[in-house]
């Protein structure tokens, strides 16, 4: 076996250059975990009751199958440089201080070692290696592929949304910790807070979980010292453990790691000893592999959720979403984990998208929030995004006239919530969506108020409003800030939709999405009404036509240019 000796003889140095992708796929291959008995329940019992909604004589359907990425190889990588060399071991040197003092965490570490050298290998396999022509969206004839949206065009001042800091929140979050009075930690608090409604974890105001926040973003929360608050998490470590807190600074140091590599490979490009394509090697597997610890333990679970499929699913499909809002800048800035840059067939990325679709349907049906804790982050992430002014759901979605919702595959997408897209695989069923014969109180002057404003719009406005409740049941939450909030991000952008196209009127609408977010976003924190919001603001904006977020899968590689980074 070969062992490299620049590096700890760790069993992930015991390694042929360039297969740590094969490693990581093994490890996480023996340590996931089936989906639960109780998941698999919740889900027959809401297609079983959103059967029941479609008429017998408009059942045809159209099946897509999905391969499970941890089914298919992940490609073999050049081995990293005497760079990489040297932050992995810097690296190793950390992760064997934890490991000594935390031995319960040993695998996380050893994700964390293998992921940080398949990104080692991924990065240099982009920088020396050829890439491979993408096949072409036209090759294939699939109901999602013939929809995949021609991108905007794009200029560098288009980007403004995606500084990391985000817009602040006009109600604070947690107001005693002014350093952290931003979109960023209010969302993280709002999923945790979100989750704890029944099931108090304690997990709202754990600061050490959140050690990889401090990382990831400390160029733009410059008011942090994050040597400090590093050596506070250990000095509270020492007093009293907590696993998911040494989780948090193994994320911790991968995402610091990340950050290192990244920056290294874009000053190798700007000084033109290597010239960086706007793609990626990663293929299916390689990506899925790549963005787990990304991901894994970025919202704290308990440790009997942290490995079952059906929470993998989740965070992998999240992060899929970030990824399509973000990939002419990811582009841009060399971020290299970006799937719909990566080197794998259209057809294979419009699954995935649609899978995050599906996901965020299966999210607003009551049965798919009780068999687990974590069950609300595909819903809050969406709305969060789209509350920002990070997402390019209105930015992108400012289409040239609207596209038929008759026969629509992304409308007629089953509720899926995909949990064997890591492993066995799953399928996306298409078939006529079910609607609600009638609205409930509540949602029914959601749609008056439409009418009476917006009555271009309010036909597909209802029509959205009775399918929402399909798979919701009756809605029963905030008539007043939601519609405030609907009027001023999804109607907005139909109306604009419905005229002629004007990028100046998109970049209007996105930023006052922004503005609406930081003015309401208060109100979805209310215990009596908030879950109710949430839910329909992400079928909102995630799945009603004419469906902004998949409008944001466009890609075209050669429309911009520069170095601009955020990261």
């Amino acid at each position: 076996m070969y062992t490299d000796s620049r590096l700890p003889a760790q069993p992930s140095a015991q390694l042929q250059p360039g297969q740590a992708g094969e490693a990581l796929a093994r490890l996480m291959a023996k340590r996931v975990n089936g989906v639960t008995e109780e998941y698999r329940d919740c889900q027959s019992a809401a297609l079983r009751r959103l059967d029941a909604l479609i008429s017998p004589h408009s059942r045809t359907s159209t099946t897509l199958p999905v391969e499970g990425a941890l089914q298919r190889a992940p490609h073999t990588f050049l081995p990293p440089d005497e760079a990489g060399y040297t932050r992995l071991r810097q690296l190793d040197t950390s992760l064997n201080m934890i490991e000594a003092a935390f031995p319960q965490v040993s695998t996380d570490i050893e994700v964390c070692r293998l992921t940080s050298r398949m990104l080692e290998e991924a990065w240099r396999s982009r920088a020396l290696t050829p890439s491979r022509e993408e096949q072409e969206a036209t090759d294939c004839a699939c109901p999602l592929c013939r929809r995949l949206p021609v991108p905007p065009e794009r200029a560098l001042s288009d980007y403004g949304w995606r500084q990391s800091a985000g817009r602040p929140l006009t109600t604070k979050t947690w107001p005693h910790r002014r350093e952290l009075d931003s979109v960023l930690t209010g969302g993280w608090s709002w999923t945790r807070q979100m989750n704890d409604f029944e099931r108090d974890l304690g997990h709202r105001h754990r600061f050490e979980d959140d050690i990889l926040v401090f990382h990831e973003y400390k160029r733009v929360i410059d008011t942090i010292d994050t040597t400090r608050l590093t050596q506070h998490v250990e000095d509270r470590l020492a007093e009293n453990f907590s696993t998911n807190s040494a989780r948090a600074l193994v994320s911790g140091l991968f995402a610091a790691h990340k950050r290192s590599v990244d920056e290294y490979w874009l000053r190798q490009h700007d000084s033109g000893t290597v010239k960086l394509p706007q793609t990626n090697p990663l293929s299916q597997s390689s990506y899925s592999l790549l963005q787990m610890l990304d991901c894994l333990f970025w919202h704290v679970s308990p440790d009997t959720e942290l490995w079952q499929e059906e929470h993998l699913a989740s965070l992998l499909l999240c992060r899929v979403i970030d990824d399509m809002a973000d990939v002419r800048v990811d582009a841009l800035t060399g971020e290299i984990s970006n799937f719909w840059l990566a080197d794998m067939p259209a057809h294979t990325k419009a699954l995935y998208a649609a899978c995050a679709i599906a996901l965020v349907k299966y999210g607003c049906t009551p049965e798919a929030h009780s068999p687990m804790w974590n069950t609300w982050l595909m819903t809050t992430t969406i709305v969060w995004m789209g509350l920002t002014g990070r997402h390019a759901l209105w930015f992108d979605g400012i289409t040239d006239g609207l596209p038929p919702a008759q026969d629509c595959p992304l409308c007629d997408l089953q509720p899926n919530p995909c949990t064997g897209i890591l492993t066995h695989g799953t399928t996306l069923t298409i078939t006529p969506r079910p609607t609600a014969p009638a609205l409930s109180a509540r949602t029914a002057e959601l749609s008056a108020r439409c009418k009476a404003q917006y009555p271009r719009t309010w036909p597909l406005f209802d029509a959205e409003l009775h399918a929402f409740e399909a798979l919701h049941g009756p809605w029963h939450g905030n008539t007043d800030s939601t519609w405030e909030i609907l009027r001023r991000t999804y109607i907005a952008a139909v109306e604009a939709s419905s005229a002629a196209p004007s990028p100046d009127r998109a970049r209007q609408i996105q930023q006052d999405a922004g503005a609406v977010g930081s003015e309401m976003f208060h109100t979805l924190h209310d215990r009596q009404t908030g879950r109710e919001d949430t839910t329909l603001l992400a079928y909102m904006f995630g799945c009603a036509h004419p469906h902004f977020l998949w409008n944001a899968t466009g890609y075209r590689p050669t429309r911009l240019a520069g170095d601009w980074l955020d990261g």
